[in-house]
């Protein structure tokens, strides 16, 4: 594995010096090439993210597709948001507006004496081991993943924002980062102040964030493929998946109008199982919001990005004004 780690820190360094640091030069921020070469990483990442998903994940779609693709226009409004998502920006975002708050408070809480906990050392000779502590911190982020999931499904308000992932009438590969930016933001910060509670090395937490969303792009894909009886209860399909983005069934648990859902697992089938949300059906439903059709009202959630996420903060502030 050594050579894959090699290769990636050469290319890293390159597309750094060749391209990153230039820029970074240009635009007067010289004080932050540490942190530049750090996002150069991520940088790469996701262009390789966004290699698999075009030569593996599209493979599954060209030949298994669930439908065909008759909206392109928003699929591609959904690749802009995989490109902004997985290159970094909305990290960038982060980093610029969230990280500098988590990094006072985590000095604060050293300086009284409170540090973070360790949990690859919960039994030491064992845990230590890297890919064994890898498996234990995604067991603990699938954990917090689901119960936030259920979260943006059972308050109003986060529901106004979530919407918008689930307002995709035509899923695809590219579904996975439709979200609203501020929903973005928000179960970033949630994950990256999980991480720093636990003690997740950087190194594991970049292993656990491109695992999970190339699983989360999988799950997305327009591909009638299921894993399976046994398969299905061990990881999340994109027929699993894509029960919890059917009409009515994924996003409301008491029937019409109300909040809830099913399968909201994130890698693993486990929490939906243990918690009595799990729906193993085997169809392939046509996906989208209630509200969305015409004979529920037609509600508009917008064609372009910023169209969506204005929309999205109408729903949000409107979601205050129904519980005041």
């Amino acid at each position: 594995m050594d050579w894959i780690s090699n290769t990636f820190d050469s290319l890293q360094l390159w597309l750094y010096e060749s391209v990153v640091q230039p820029v970074v030069f240009g635009l007067g921020f010289g004080n932050l090439l540490e942190d530049a070469f750090d996002a150069t990483g991520w940088l790469l990442l996701g262009l390789i993210q966004i290699a698999v998903i075009l030569l593996g994940i599209g493979i599954l779609e060209r030949r298994w597709p669930v439908e065909p693709v008759v909206d392109h226009a928003a699929v591609r409004t959904d690749v802009l948001y995989t490109l902004i998502h997985r290159l970094g920006l909305v990290r960038l975002l982060m980093f610029f507006s969230i990280e500098p708050l988590w990094d006072g408070i985590a000095g604060e809480l050293r300086m009284a004496g409170l540090s973070t906990w360790q949990l690859d050392g919960l039994w030491p000779g064992v845990t230590d081991i890297a890919w064994v502590s890898l498996l234990l911190y995604l067991l603990v982020f699938d954990f917090v993943g689901y119960w936030l999931h259920r979260a943006q499904h059972q308050f109003n308000w986060w529901w106004a924002l979530h919407s918008l992932h689930h307002s995709q009438r035509q899923m695809t590969m590219w579904s996975d980062n439709r979200n609203h930016l501020l929903d973005d933001v928000l179960m970033g910060t949630a994950m990256a102040l999980l991480a720093r509670l636990i003690g997740v090395e950087p190194g594991q937490f970049v292993a656990i964030t491109v695992i999970t969303q190339l699983h989360e792009s999988l799950q997305h894909a327009n591909a009638r493929v299921s894993f399976g009886r046994i398969g299905e209860r061990l990881f999340v399909s994109p027929r699993f998946h894509r029960l919890h983005h059917s009409i009515g069934i994924g996003h409301e648990s008491g029937g019409r109008g109300t909040l809830g859902g099913h399968n909201f697992g994130v890698l693993l089938p486990l929490w939906d199982l243990l918690f009595r949300t799990a729906n193993f059906e085997p169809r392939f439903d046509a996906t989208g919001v209630r509200d969305q059709l015409p004979e529920e009202g037609g509600r508009d959630y917008g064609r372009g990005f910023w169209r969506q996420q204005w929309l999205g903060l109408i729903r949000l502030f409107g979601s205050f004004r129904k519980t005041a």
